[in-house]
């Protein structure tokens, strides 16, 4: 069996894998297509652990392919381009984030939104056009063709790769729904990994931000270290009533299922809330309140890669870092372990350059 997958490309690979739906991952030796003539080989020198990883590894979604090979937030250095290459050269250091393909010719992609084309490739647990399954970050190496591939600032730190899942999730809203104009009002429900990015975005967006938390055990960290202006525990009615009506928009992040009749009344008039986290539940949405003040619910998913490499640049700009916890390969069981308890502030990241041996 595992000759099929080192054999089934020219390139030999290696990176860990889950075998089945226990999610343990564990060594995996297996091969990559060659360069072809609009492709980009490089070196995976880091790559961030998404909580969608957990979903996948564990077939959660019901759509998972084994072996698996994780990963979609992947920082690493060119190390060969195929000769049709026009953006990068061997030595760039590139991003690579939760696509590696689409169809090229709907609409979607007409407007570089390739993030909503309806045949999209995933960076892993996908089918590439030749017929082979994807493999993600949890590798030595990559090959992916140019036009999925974003150039990494220099002044970037390299394990700042959950901003290609992370910071694009959050940014791209922020940015199609006008809620980054300075001086707006700006909730964000939720301080995970989603969350924290959200805050430092709509921060050096000159927005005003409040941090909205089940608990107040995250305000001081909301506040003091990440900026936030305020924050609101959303089970305290007198705190949320005190509020009502305050918020231009809100970034929700949660997953778990909640409430949103109190995020709406959140909102001012022709407020927007908008949804990125992915709760497995239906949400009862109140439509009254909406009505009573033309508010918006609405939905967001990554970004297409144009806007990617516009986050990334002004990630830069602005000294813009997700917090990461860098750990090396062989501990990336236990990190997922603790993810699960939601044990790490705010995203791990694989030092894969570093500590991925065969031995």
């Amino acid at each position: 069996m595992t000759k099929l997958y080192e054999n089934e490309h020219p390139v030999k690979a290696f990176g860990w894998a889950a075998r089945d739906t226990s999610g343990v991952l564990s060594p995996f030796n297996f091969s990559r297509r060659a360069t072809g003539e609009k492709d980009v080989q490089f070196k995976v020198m880091y790559c961030g652990i998404c909580h969608s990883d957990l979903h996948q590894l564990k077939n959660e979604w019901s759509n998972s392919i084994y072996p698996m090979v994780p990963g979609h937030e992947v920082v690493g250095v060119v190390t060969e381009v195929g000769n049709k290459v026009e953006k990068f050269k061997v030595g760039d250091k590139v991003g690579v984030g939760c696509l590696v393909g689409s169809c090229r010719k709907c609409e979607n992609c007409d407007n570089d939104l390739e993030n909503y084309c309806p045949n999209p490739i995933m960076t892993y647990n996908g089918i590439y056009t030749d017929g082979t399954t994807t493999y993600g970050g949890y590798s030595d190496i990559m090959v992916t063709d140019e036009h999925y591939v974003v150039h990494w600032p220099e002044s970037l730190p390299m394990e700042a790769a959950p901003l290609l899942c992370a910071g694009i999730t959050t940014y791209s809203p922020l940015k199609y729904f006008g809620l980054d104009k300075p001086g707006m009002h700006i909730g964000v429900v939720g301080l995970g990994g989603l969350g924290h990015m959200a805050v430092k975005f709509a921060k050096a967006f000159g927005t005003k931000v409040t941090v909205i938390s089940t608990s107040s055990s995250k305000k001081q960290e909301a506040i003091e270290r990440l900026g936030a202006d305020s924050f609101l525990v959303s089970r305290d009615p007198d705190q949320m009533q005190a509020a009502a009506g305050s918020l231009d928009g809100i970034i929700d992040t949660v997953s778990a299922i909640h409430p949103l009749l109190p995020l709406i009344n959140l909102l001012k008039t022709h407020g927007k809330l908008v949804m990125v986290g992915a709760p497995e539940k239906p949400l009862e949405l109140p439509v009254f309140p909406l009505l009573l003040g033309r508010k918006l619910v609405a939905g967001s998913a990554i970004g297409g890669i144009k806007e990617t490499q516009e986050m990334v640049d002004f990630a830069a700009k602005h000294n813009i870092t997700p917090d990461v916890e860098v750990v090396p390969m062989n501990y990336v069981n236990t990190a997922l372990d603790r993810l699960v308890k939601s044990d790490v502030k705010y995203r791990f990241v694989l030092d894969i350059g570093n500590t991925l041996n065969k031995s």
